[in-house]
């Protein structure tokens, strides 16, 4: 009787040591997947050549759309070039670093990245520098810091990590909507005032992009969508500012010698460059008929010289870099890191975008520059440093690293 009655004692406890069992391997497992998403390896090959190949491009092309004005301007026809190179190496360094740490250390920092651009946004109006009419930029000795640029970063930054700590409450208006409006009107204020629309533009539409990645709810995106839309629709064509901006992009021909001027030089630039183009350095329209060409419309200077089959090239290297993007992000190890690496690529595609609508006169005239070809030292360095931390979340992913 009393075997019997330790035989159904052990009957009764052989379900839970099966359970506990069944639990601790459960966990082990869980370990072992946690240890091998943090497994690293080396960085996405197929990514890290397409930068690249962008970069020594768009040095180039610098060089070569900028040595005329230069040469006009400052009695130096590497004036451009050389400090190109020189925001190149240091941006080279960034990435690098930005591809080395621990992605995690990034993450802790991306508060910190976000309150800084805020703090330099509000100081631009009382110490920034007035170039062409705007204070867009911040004199720090020989450096010239724009802080629109560092908020692109921290708004990605910031809410990837947002958007993970308050998953499960994405759909309420107080998480999935109320902190990115805070955050937009508060940059939108700050970029109005300097002025600076095209860099508005894109965070708008970033932080956008970045609420609907997050889980934001349909309804609060299509009536977000929609009043921006209106609003647009009301600047462009209920006011006499914006109706003056209409009738330049449709017809510039109308004001050649005024509004009309970028643009048409823009479209003569594309133009004459046929379909192979006048060759590398012998552009027209860079001899101070196209204003600073190095800069924002640096694209139509490349048409020129190197023709539609270069350009069509370049379009396709810009997609690459976009798709690669996107495939890291896909294998991503975590929902942090793929929200990060979606939210940097949109980033790029939106200025890629817009610079080349704006180029091609397909939009309306406002100031975007051209990643890994305009010229400038903060645009190069942030791009990198984005590029950087896409590279050292490829060392983690699940993916084929060539």
């Amino acid at each position: 009787m009393e075997k019997l009655d330790k035989r159904s004692a052990a009957e009764d406890q052989a379900p839970a040591q099966i359970e506990r069992k069944k639990q601790k391997l459960l966990k082990n497992r869980a370990i072992r997947t946690r240890k091998i998403v943090r497994m690293k390896s080396g960085v996405d090959r197929p990514f890290l050549v397409i930068v690249i190949l962008l970069l020594c491009i768009g040095t180039t092309m610098v060089f070569s759309a900028s040595y005329a004005y230069a040469k006009y301007n400052f009695n130096d026809s590497y004036y451009f070039a050389r400090r190109q190179i020189v925001w190149v190496g240091i941006s080279l360094a960034v990435m690098w670093l930005a591809s080395a740490v621990d992605y995690l250390l990034i993450k802790h920092f991306s508060g910190l990245v976000l309150l800084a651009s805020l703090v330099l946004l509000v100081l631009v109006p009382f110490i920034g520098k007035r170039v062409n009419g705007a204070v867009r930029w911040i004199e720090l000795g020989p450096i010239q810091v724009q802080p629109s640029e560092i908020a692109k970063l921290g708004i990605v930054l910031f809410f990837a990590d947002f958007c993970v700590r308050h998953q499960k409450d994405m759909k309420k208006f107080k998480y999935g909507v109320l902190p990115f409006g805070i955050v937009g009107v508060m940059i939108g204020v700050l970029l109005y005032i300097e002025p600076h629309l095209s860099a508005m533009i894109i965070i708008m539409i970033l932080i956008f992009c970045l609420m609907f990645l997050g889980g934001t709810r349909k309804l609060y995106l299509a009536i977000i969508g929609g009043a921006g839309a209106l609003g647009m629709l009301f600047i462009m064509l209920g006011t006499s500012h914006g109706k003056e901006r209409i009738t330049n992009w449709l017809h510039p021909e109308l004001d050649p010698a005024g509004k009309g001027w970028q643009p048409l030089q823009s479209l003569y630039a594309i133009g004459s460059g046929g379909v192979w183009g006048k060759g590398l350095g012998q552009s027209t329209q860079k001899h101070l008929w196209l204003p600073e060409p190095q800069n924002d419309y640096i694209f139509a200077i490349l048409c020129e010289e190197m023709g539609f089959i270069f350009a069509a090239a370049v379009l396709v290297l810009f997609v690459a870099l976009i798709w690669r993007g996107f495939y890291i992000a896909k294998h991503a190890p975590t929902q942090y890191t793929t929200l990060v690496v979606q939210g940097l690529i949109i980033q790029i595609a939106v200025q890629i975008m817009l610079n080349i609508a704006v180029v091609t006169n397909s939009i309306p005239s406002t100031g975007v520059s051209l990643p890994f070809f305009s010229y400038g030292g903060t645009a190069l360095v942030i791009i990198l440093a984005e590029m950087g931390i896409i590279l050292n979340i490829s060392r983690y992913s699940f993916i084929e690293k060539g």
